[in-house]
């Protein structure tokens, strides 16, 4: 195996232990303590899946790049956002990945829901790919808000997930809008349009079972990101208690964030620190082996992760949240008004109940896999610098 390209971002952070603190360290919603369950810190870390560039896969579109190494870091942290949102549905958070066990087979239709082939659902190719569509040439630079984007259109192809996506724009959540689009009625309309399923049974190269199941269902599992700029050049001080805060939550999936060349999965802080995943390692593409079973080693981070201080962390941002049911929901609603009371913590968005008169058509908050409409596009799928509405004191 060819050793793997380390970046700077790598080389400075990848042995650095977590400091002898007595501050907690909250991860995605749980709090541990440095001094005493170290070992728990770092399995919840390693159990993240960890997507970083890799060489030498199929070439995306037939005869573009092999590898995306030097351009893809954002569009890889968006693939572990939305890695966090899918192993919460089908795993669950409290799942561990522990090296050598033999793992269950939900866990693998996870992974080979990110693998890097053109059919997988959110493969760096399938991403590329969706974003030429919107403008975004092959190797082009992505924002956090256009990943999330391009997410939110390849989620309505994965049937077995079933998961209703939203992206908040104008720094805005309406809760009607989610209610609206996770209360889908699924119920069949008779027996033939639900025909019965036997166990191995497949369907998109998935068990059918959960995506009839969800059919049955009357609220359908939220990801809900929320693209924000926190600040012009750097973040605004007066929003760092607040996003620490959205670690704690227990629907947090975490942040994403960074610049050119240096993109960044933030899952948790310890002090004044963010923890996070770092997608600046080179790896070879990974194919099943001989007995077909996918080598899931490299898709673990097995060292002691990556911090930075969190006045360090690009202004422009992307927090997720996932709520598996409607009483996560609300729960998520009631936990964002009482931070809105928290001294010296300033909200980072808005949470009402109902769209604003000033707000778009929210038909373009809602695309559908169809929609072609470049125009109406063009403020969501946006520039470099990504235009968002800067929020101040």
């Amino acid at each position: 195996m060819d050793a793997a390209t380390l970046t700077y971002d790598t080389l400075r952070f990848e042995y650095e232990d977590f400091p002898e603190t007595k501050e907690p360290v909250w991860i995605l919603g749980r709090k541990y303590s440095v001094f005493t369950e170290k070992e728990k810190i770092l399995l919840d870390v390693t159990s993240r899946l960890w997507f970083t560039y890799r060489k030498n896969f199929p070439a995306i579109g037939g005869t573009g790049p092999t590898s995306d190494t030097g351009w893809g870091c954002m569009l890889r942290c968006g693939q572990m956002i939305f890695a966090q949102a899918l192993v919460c549905r089908h795993l669950g958070r409290d799942w561990r990945w522990i090296k050598g066990k033999r793992q269950m087979d939900n866990y693998f239709n996870v992974l080979n829901a990110f693998i890097d082939k053109k059919d997988s659902y959110y493969s760096i190719h399938q991403i590329a790919q969706m974003g030429v569509g919107e403008g975004k040439s092959i190797g082009q630079w992505y924002g956090p808000n256009t990943v999330a984007q391009v997410l939110k259109k390849l989620a309505a192809f994965d049937t077995w997930s079933s998961l209703a996506v939203h992206i908040a724009m104008d720094n805005t959540v309406v809760m009607e809008e989610i209610r609206r689009l996770c209360q889908s009625n699924f119920v069949c309309a008779g027996a033939a349009a639900c025909p019965a399923v036997e166990s191995d049974v497949l369907y998109n190269g998935y068990p059918e079972e959960a995506g009839v199941r969800d059919r049955l269902s009357l609220w359908k599992p939220l990801v809900l990101l929320i693209p924000l700029r926190l600040g012009l050049t750097e973040i605004n001080e007066a929003y760092i208690e607040t996003l620490k805060h959205c670690f704690m939550m227990p629907q947090s999936l975490g942040v994403i964030g960074g610049k050119p060349n240096s993109a960044h999965y933030f899952i948790g802080y310890v002090g004044e620190e963010l923890i996070y995943l770092d997608p600046h390692t080179t790896q070879p593409a990974v194919e099943p082996n001989d007995s077909g079973c996918l080598p899931d080693e490299s898709f673990h981070c097995q060292h002691p992760p990556c911090r930075m201080s969190i006045a360090e962390l690009d202004p422009s941002i992307a927090v997720g949240f996932f709520c598996n049911t409607e009483e996560d929901f609300n729960d998520w609603c009631q936990q964002i008004k009482k931070l809105s009371l928290v001294r010296g913590a300033l909200p980072m968005f808005e949470l009402v109940e109902r769209q604003p008169s000033h707000f778009s058509n929210p038909d373009v908050l809602n695309l559908t896999p169809d929609s072609s409409d470049a125009d109406r596009l063009e403020r969501f799928f946006d520039s470099e610098d990504e235009d968002f509405e800067i929020l101040s004191l």
